[in-house]
């Protein structure tokens, strides 16, 4: 299991339950804006807002869709006054298998006026939209609102740990279980490779190159068989094994 602990926000969950009322979803929006100066490696990385902070938005919007992306196009610069040495801005636009377009726009060189370390969303539908600005509940707007009642009974790192510990007592597999969370990652990578070439990424690609160089890496006869029999990557992450 991976530690998503986004994934355990009771107001994310509340947003969940409000994407459900919309109907068809148009386009889901982030805004991220921050200036924290960590020193050390991340304002060393090429691309510190993709690698070292997306994955937790990208990771929340597989959740509130409960689809998967298809391919992205992302750009990333660094504005003349960042203290990073790499890549401080970005803005990438998913497509996801629903047909909605889900749009990150983010800096870690931005004073004032700063975002939720979880960012601001908006989610568009035919039925209204709703709004979140990280910290607070969501609000649901649409001709017919209702209450939302609450969905989630976990908070944070320690929810998180709590159903850890429950899949182990149980056997149940978690939300967040290894092979689910791979498509965040390959949002990640799709971004960076995106943004590195100029033009836009299929997730399929990633997961490709990927198997293959897992293939040529795997030093275990067993792991690198049963690799290369994977159907595809997608169908074998839609599918692992039983715990």
């Amino acid at each position: 299991m991976v530690s998503q602990s986004r994934r355990w926000n009771p107001q994310l969950a509340r947003l969940r339950a409000m994407t459900e009322r919309l109907g068809p979803i148009g386009t889901i929006t982030t805004d991220f804006f921050r200036a924290p100066h960590f020193g050390g490696f991340r304002e060393q990385m090429a691309q510190p807002l993709l690698i070292d902070m997306a994955i937790h938005a990208f990771d929340a919007v597989r959740f509130l869709l409960d689809c998967e992306p298809v391919s992205v196009y992302c750009q990333s610069y660094n504005p003349e006054w960042s203290w990073y040495a790499g890549h401080a801005n970005a803005t990438a636009v998913f497509e996801m298998e629903s047909g909605t377009r889900y749009v990150y726009n983010g800096s870690w060189c931005s004073a004032g006026a700063e975002t939720s370390w979880n960012g601001r969303w908006r989610v568009s539908g035919q039925n209204g939209t709703a709004l979140w600005n990280g910290d607070d509940d969501p609000t649901l707007h649409t001709a017919t609102e209702s209450t939302i009642p609450d969905t989630s009974h976990y908070s944070g790192i320690g929810g998180a740990l709590d159903v850890f510990l429950r899949a182990l007592r149980t056997g149940q597999r978690p939300s967040g279980e290894v092979h689910e969370n791979v498509m965040s990652l390959a949002m990640v990578e799709a971004a960076v490779q995106s943004a590195r070439t100029g033009r836009p990424a299929r997730i399929d690609a990633v997961l490709t190159r990927a198997h293959a160089d897992a293939i040529r890496a795997e030093g275990r006869a067993d792991v690198g068989h049963v690799l290369q029999n994977w159907p595809s990557v997608r169908d074998a992450l839609a599918t692992p094994p039983e715990p």
